[in-house]
């Protein structure tokens, strides 16, 4: 997430680099050992099935005891949990199913009547079987049901299963259990990578094949949906994750510095990057965020990263800003501005915005707020957009027309398909001018 040089070809406002990335490349989102060594699992699991899923499961994770949690067991993981943090964890995904079923009434069937007689339509239909994937390693995302599971369930999907990696001799992290319990879950696995990934894809968990594969992980997890897509469908091909902020000389440079380094203890290839209008400001954050580097617990993680990929850029105006920021198209991006709602209303390109002082892209990562965390990386907001309860329905169309209707639409089809060459098309227009001159 950088200006590069061939960006700046195509950019009217003028750029001053107050601070560049260290290296010259983004973030690598492919590696070659990585490709080879998903590829030959997955290879090897079509072909041997659940054995080679516990083999892989017995020599990468040592599980080797029952995938599947009961629902019972799973319903009791909340009990070994802190109250403030099942509070927390309720509350979560009580929000973000609350944002789902909101927006999932905003996305309506409906009919219309191209000419008399011809009524077309759209309709929304859940996908019928999902599979997601929760991570829960160094770091373990406790929301990530939320944004996958829950918001599934509110799309009205009737079967999502679930798969989360071991981490102790008795299964797997019980708040991320625990969230995904109440997200709806119907079935959990205690199964972590690409044997997870594979095993949902090649129905070997006791279902059919999943329609659909949600949910981050690490860069062997993101390669085998890459794998996998085509055979079954995915939210998002997502890299490492990134925060932007546009901020002007009413920001606080100690809440900028914080907020950027928020999301760059992601990763150590997370790259953070501030725009600013303002060259004290821009200074003022590179200070701070030397110095609120040597208070992290995670200094060894976003440290690297901000060396690395971190990024400071001095426009003119908020129009520059604007033009540069849609450049980036970051993940995530954060505005602490005298004037919010100019940029709200003219910036384009971003996975999910941040609006003002008191808002911060970590209430979305642990969910707290309600909006999806899952968003397109690397530039993928310039056209897509992030995870929402719509990924889980398919909005398929339909067509009636009758017989008083037919002199409205197949003679331009049979002109259409005449040009063209293609006859039997033009043959299925024919047949029925041809019956309906002949009184049937």
């Amino acid at each position: 997430m950088r200006i590069t040089e061939a960006d700046k070809k195509f950019l009217k406002a003028e750029i001053e680099v107050l601070k560049a990335p260290e290296l010259d490349s983004p973030p690598a989102q492919r590696l070659p050992e990585v490709i080879e060594t998903v590829s030959k699992m997955l290879s090897e699991i079509e072909k041997n099935g659940i054995d080679a899923v516990r083999k892989y499961s017995r020599d990468l994770d040592k599980w080797d005891k029952d995938f599947e949690l009961s629902a019972a067991d799973l319903a009791k993981t909340g009990d070994k949990l802190s109250p403030e943090l099942r509070k927390a964890l309720e509350i979560g995904s009580e929000r973000t199913k609350m944002f789902a079923k909101e927006t999932r009434k905003h996305l309506v069937d409906f009919e219309l009547e191209t000419t008399p007689g011809v009524v077309l339509g759209q309709k929304y239909i859940p996908i019928e079987r999902v599979g997601a994937y929760l991570p829960a390693g160094n770091f373990p995302i406790l929301s990530s049901a939320f944004m996958t599971v829950g918001v599934s369930k509110v799309a009205g999907v009737p079967m999502t299963m679930a798969c989360t990696p071991p981490m102790s001799e008795t299964g797997g992290n019980d708040a991320v259990l625990y969230s995904a319990y109440l997200s709806g879950v119907d079935r959990t696995f205690i199964l972590g990578g690409v044997q997870a990934l594979a095993a949902m894809t090649f129905g070997l968990l006791g279902e059919k094949p999943v329609d659909i594969l949600v949910g981050a992980g690490n860069a062997y997890v993101a390669e085998a949906k890459r794998q996998l897509f085509g055979r079954v469908g995915i939210d998002l091909l997502a890299g490492p994750s990134e925060v932007a902020v546009i901020a002007d000389d009413t920001a606080d440079a100690r809440m900028v510095a914080c907020d950027l380094l928020g999301q760059a203890e992601h990763g150590m290839q997370s790259p953070a990057s501030l725009v600013t209008t303002s060259r004290e400001l821009g200074m003022a954050v590179i200070d701070e965020v030397k110095r609120q580097l040597g208070e992290l617990s995670t200094e060894y993680i976003a440290g690297p990263a901000w060396r690395d990929y971190g990024t400071v850029y001095l426009v003119k105006t908020p129009d520059d800003a604007i033009e540069v920021m849609d450049t980036l198209a970051p993940e995530h991006l954060e505005i602490l501005t005298g004037d919010n709602d100019y940029y709200l209303k003219h910036l384009k390109n971003y996975g999910s915005l941040f609006i003002g002082e008191w808002s911060t892209v970590s209430y979305a990562d642990k969910g707290t707020t309600g909006t999806n965390h899952v968003l397109p990386t690397g530039g993928g907001a310039k056209y897509t957009s992030g995870l929402s309860v719509g990924r889980f329905l398919k909005p398929v169309t339909y067509q009636t027309s009758t017989r008083e209707s037919t002199m409205q639409v197949a003679p331009h089809n049979s002109a259409i398909a005449g040009f063209e060459g293609m006859s039997a098309h033009k043959a299925t227009a024919d047949l029925r001018i041809e019956l309906l001159n002949a009184g049937k």
